[in-house]
């Protein structure tokens, strides 16, 4: 399953007809993140309307991510302990403390189908002893955000941490498997600076690690590929910004191929964008078209083609489904798969 990613409640350019056509055809769970919404509109809000899911609108399923990943992405406006992360998360505004039960009470008020917990994240390039730091902070955050969890009847998904090196991963993956009360686990720290080849590596080692009856994650991958490699690996669920940040710059995926429509060879392109496709921007619109809104940077060129991005990521995802029901995804892996 891939999740567009609805960080602040919305998924950028998309309005709720087409999140509920993407969710026919496959993608019922949006992702939202909970830093950005204790951010805006804050906790308050979601206690007043009671939950996200009435506020914007939408009947499926939402997972939110805990906050880590933006915390780390504020390396120069925060300070980490075993007690949160202390940021900056406006410029001249006050400092917020995100601490484990503070995620976690937001994420309740949020009223997500599943909750993260918050972990430490840090660059995969750090040094040995840096991963093996925030790997134990992260699992004494994990402990902290199952009590803190209390009688909820949210999911509650663990995140293995360890950076690039194998040991600590494996350790991750067995301290956090060992105890009770998580319904999914989740490997994080990946796609933040590793080369492709390590972060495969890593997915398998973890993936192998983790119980069959539990849903796999693999937070931030990827690209398309990425994903039928992790998915040839054991995960099971993804999300990614890209459908959605690449199509604001041209750039879409296609049944025959990336295409960049910045490119001046598109100008009198009197064809589908995808013949494969039946999103708006392939059925109504041709490339020539597309290319114009590009360049001239309007906003429907952007909503055109992360529709179509989307529901690019949404039938790979039905195929791969349909080929693991049937027993033939080693045959769709080896025919999509790319160098």
């Amino acid at each position: 399953m891939f999740m567009p990613v609805g960080t602040r409640g919305t998924v950028r350019t998309q309005t709720l007809p087409q999140l509920q056509q993407l969710r026919t055809l496959g993608a019922p769970m949006l992702l939202a993140n909970t830093y950005h919404l204790l951010l805006r509109p804050g906790i308050e809000v979601f206690e007043q309307f009671g939950g996200l899911h009435r506020f914007m609108g939408w009947d499926g399923a939402i997972l939110t991510d805990s906050g880590g990943f933006q915390v780390f992405s504020l390396a120069h406006s925060r300070t980490i302990d075993d007690a949160g992360a202390a940021f900056q998360g406006v410029q001249d505004g006050p400092r917020t403390v995100l601490s484990p039960e503070r995620s976690i009470e937001m994420q309740r008020a949020i009223g997500s189908d599943v909750m993260m917990v918050m972990d430490h994240c840090i660059d995969a390039t750090c040094s040995e002893a840096e991963a093996r730091d925030a790997m134990e902070r992260t699992h004494r955050w994990a402990r902290r955000s199952l009590a803190a969890r209390g009688a909820s009847s949210q999911q509650l998904f663990a995140i293995i941490q360890g950076a690039r090196f194998p040991a600590l991963r494996r350790e991750s993956a067995l301290d956090l498997t060992s105890l009770d009360g998580f319904d999914g686990y989740a490997i994080g720290g990946l796609a933040v600076g590793e080369e492709r080849e390590e972060r495969e590596a890593i997915t398998e080692l973890v993936a192998a690690l983790l119980p069959d009856d539990r849903p796999r994650y693999l937070m931030g991958v990827g690209t398309p590929n990425d994903i039928l490699e992790a998915v040839h690996r054991g995960v099971d669920m993804f999300d990614c910004i890209m459908p959605t940040a690449w199509a604001q710059h041209g750039r879409v995926f296609t049944s025959t191929g990336e295409l960049d429509l910045r490119k001046g060879s598109f100008k009198l392109a009197d064809e589908a964008l995808d013949p494969a496709c039946g999103c708006e921007a392939c059925t109504r619109h041709s490339r020539a078209y597309l290319h114009h809104l590009v360049k001239c940077q309007e906003p429907l060129g952007w909503q055109l083609l992360a529709n179509h991005n989307l529901h690019y990521y949404v039938r790979m995802m039905a195929d791969i489904r349909v080929a693991i029901a049937s027993g033939s995804f080693g045959e769709l892996y080896a025919a999509r798969r790319r160098a």
